[in-house]
């Protein structure tokens, strides 16, 4: 049995990730930034964690170094600058490409590296990375909310560092063989189910701790790529980079085929709820059937697939007791683990409730048994079929009371 936090059988990704947070709070283990919901957690310690880097081979060996800019990593990324290595950095959500480099100003003093190995630094000391720069990392450094000491896995649900991993991949910029280390506490060292593991998901070979330092010996494949039939026309608008990416690997003959080709129904496990960013920006306020319009803030209606405006099919579900601190982006994320990824999600957060539009009936059954007793934010989910279901694209909100 591992050190980290117990888990209940069964448990899912989302699961996981809350009894983490929740254990670093409770224990005083949790560091600025905080709350640490929702994030690549700090921990008292990291630091600590950081320094043991400077202790392994494979990092004494490499020249260039990707690091995440999660905060609990800042460490390393100063680690890296001393050690006169090539640091390259994520560019923020993906938007302008794909890596910053840190460039040091010449003569930098001990203070001026602390500097850039902090998010400012980041913004303020670095330059982009092109296609064309033809990077070549020798080691990996990723954030991570838990991680199993077999190297599996979880992020904090956005998907980032699976995406970043597999673009680089495409890119020629790792390796099979290239190293993947993460930084965590010991208690976000767990038992981790593999079946909760996706192709997409990326393993790790280091682990390191304010005590330990594990090597995973992980046998399971890395991504190979990236998984084009995951990807969306959404996700594509989001980070141009993939753009080019796609039809560099048009060219040379690789089936490029996004999820929306493949079919009507949009994702069920994409590799990033960089797809919720992409959701989140389609809101509109709806009209309740013989009620006052509710006001915007109060909805959140997303279309996920182009296709479903106009279609007289859908079938719609109720979710209602849905605690107040619960987010519209954890509900998406419990109902991508499930297997109950819907067409659209009309999210009214005041009221404690959301609709969730699936292609038929059949559909929307099956995500009703699959979501019945889920619980988010320490409240148990109310889930069933609407009683008044929706004509011709039109949502009829009031459905429940």
């Amino acid at each position: 049995m591992e050190r980290g936090v117990r888990l209940r059988a069964g448990a899912s990704k989302w699961d996981v990730r809350q009894r983490v947070w929740d254990e670093l709070e409770a224990s005083g283990l949790a560091d600025f930034p905080r709350p640490v919901h929702r994030r690549i957690p700090n921990f008292k310690g990291s630091h600590q964690a950081c320094c043991s880097i400077k202790e392994l081979d494979v990092f004494n060996r490499a020249r260039e170094i990707k690091v995440d800019p999660d905060k609990p990593l800042e460490g390393v990324r100063l680690a890296a600058l001393q050690a006169r290595k090539t640091l390259l950095v994520p560019t923020p959500r993906l938007r302008t490409g794909l890596f910053n480099k840190i460039v040091p100003p010449s003569g930098a003093t001990k203070e001026i590296l602390r500097i850039c190995a902090t998010s400012r630094g980041i913004k303020e000391y670095s330059v982009p990375v092109g296609l064309d720069a033809k990077a070549r990392v020798d080691l990996v450094v990723v954030g991570s909310v838990a991680v199993s000491e077999k190297g599996w896995r979880i992020g904090k649900g956005e998907g980032y560092a699976d995406m970043e991993y597999a673009m680089m991949v495409s890119m020629g910029a790792v390796q099979e063989d290239t190293p993947v280390i993460t930084i965590v506490h010991d208690c976000q060292v767990v038992d981790i189910a593999e079946e909760l593991l996706d192709d997409h998901d990326l393993t790790v070979d280091y682990i390191l701790t304010p005590t330990r330092t594990i090597k995973t010996n992980c046998k399971r494949p890395k991504p190979q790529g990236i998984i084009w039939h995951k990807v969306n026309y959404e996700m594509l608008e989001k980070i141009p980079i993939l753009k080019s990416l796609r039809s560099r690997e048009k060219q040379t003959g690789k089936d490029v085929t996004l999820r929306a080709e493949h079919s009507d129904l949009a994702d069920t496990d994409t590799p990033a709820a960089l797809n919720e960013e992409a959701m989140a920006e389609n809101t509109r306020p709806q009209t309740t059937t013989g009620s006052a319009q509710i006001r915007q803030h109060d909805v959140e209606n997303d279309s996920l697939n182009p296709r479903l405006e106009g279609s007289a099919v859908i079938t719609t579900v109720y979710v209602g007791n849905i605690a107040p601190s619960v987010r519209v982006s954890e509900l998406k994320c419990a109902l991508r683990e499930f297997h109950a990824t819907p067409l659209r999600v009309s999210w009214q957060g005041a009221q404690r409730r959301a609709f969730l539009d699936y292609k038929d009936q059949a559909t929307a059954e099956c995500a009703v048994s699959s979501l019945k007793g889920l619980s988010l934010g320490g409240s148990t989910l109310r889930v069933e079929l609407a009683r008044n279901q929706r004509n011709k694209g039109q949502v009829e909100i009031n459905s429940q009371k």
